[in-house]
């Protein structure tokens, strides 16, 4: 069967994993509600496409801190990549560096900075917990510089771990050599504080990663983010949050153009991307569509992923009227709570 879209994978990667690893990727906190709402937001957001424009020539290549992408679609920092295949972080680190994007390695990887580096040239980003020895986090911050990494995505919203059912029935655990040792008697402590700190340990720019509000997004421009990702950590920590489309507006306003600002969470489309741009993204990351083509088909399944995403991107650009990134804007999109009489509803 050709896959012909992000979501055929998941279905194949179910078939392919053991139950306990699939649950683990796929599964959210506790009802998962704001699992389904990741998806379910951005259906209710409609375009309005413009016509009569030329767009045989479209330009979807964007900046992203400094770097040049060939699109605003990039990679989401997911743990433990070889549970869903022996090359784990290694294809995807290739898989990005092929398509011209960022690839986000995740702390709880299961390869290391400079065997993500050896894979060859490529932008990327570190995710990090703060931990409460800073010793240890300094040494990573360090080895990660080291290893050419460009940025550090600080991870925000996990003071405690959210609670995963799935994972409680299946009793999962994981690989000896990883350990969820490090959540013990984690102290996240006041993220202005971390930011501030991080910021007295290096000179490579800072995200911070899972805001959802425009009082969070204040507090960590204030302390000198160099730009935030809206994040509800794929829904696995908080239930009943709002879906990441949702929160991604009011964090753009309050953000003021001083930063940008980028989103995860439910992105499975180009139009999914079209939609968070028009919102004021400057960019998405995709985790689960990764961890899952991953599963079904290595390196070569991240390739379609991202290549997938591209293509559908482009032809919404161009059946939108856009000819570039800049020319997307919010007038291009309608949703149902732009008013409080939804003209998305139905007239009865």
């Amino acid at each position: 069967m050709e896959i012909t879209n992000v979501t055929e994978y998941e279905a194949i990667a179910k078939q392919k994993l053991p139950k306990m690893v699939y649950d683990y990727y796929a599964s959210g906190a506790e009802d998962q509600w704001t699992l389904q709402e990741n998806r379910n937001a951005f259906s209710r957001i409609l375009f309005r496409p413009r016509i009569l424009i030329d767009v045989s020539k479209i330009d979807m290549t964007t900046t992203v801190l400094g770097f040049k992408l060939s699109m605003p679609i990039m990679i989401a920092p997911t743990a433990m990549q070889k549970m869903a295949h022996p090359e784990g972080e290694y294809a995807t680190a290739r898989a990005a560096s092929a398509a011209g994007t960022i690839m986000t390695l995740s702390s709880w990887a299961t390869s290391s900075v400079e065997e993500v580096a050896s894979t060859g040239p490529g932008i990327r980003f570190f995710q990090l917990y703060v931990y409460k020895d800073r010793n240890v986090v300094a040494q990573l911050v360090r080895r990660a510089e080291r290893a050419g990494f460009k940025a550090i995505a600080l991870t925000v919203d996990t003071p405690r771990l959210g609670r995963r059912e799935a994972d409680i029935k299946n009793r999962f655990t994981l690989p000896p050599f990883l350990t969820l040792k490090n959540f013990e008697g984690l102290d996240l402590g006041k993220m202005d504080r971390d930011v501030q700190w991080l910021q007295s340990i290096t000179s490579l720019p800072i995200l911070v990663k899972g805001v959802l509000t425009a009082e969070d997004a204040r507090i960590a421009i204030q302390a000198g983010a160099a730009g935030i990702i809206v994040s509800n950590h794929g829904a696995r920590q908080l239930d009943y949050v709002p879906a990441t489309i949702m929160a991604l507006e009011e964090v753009v306003k309050a953000a003021q153009g001083r930063v940008p600002v980028f989103l995860d969470g439910g992105v499975r489309r180009g139009t999914d991307v079209f939609k968070a741009l028009a919102l004021g993204a400057s960019g998405i990351f995709i985790g689960r569509p990764v961890v899952f083509s991953l599963a079904a088909e290595g390196e070569a399944g991240v390739r379609k992923v991202l290549q997938m995403l591209r293509e559908e991107f482009e032809l919404t650009m161009a059946l939108s009227g856009c000819r570039s990134i800049k020319e997307i804007t919010r007038n291009h999109i309608v949703t149902d709570w732009d008013q409080p009489q939804s003209r998305l509803a139905p007239r009865l």
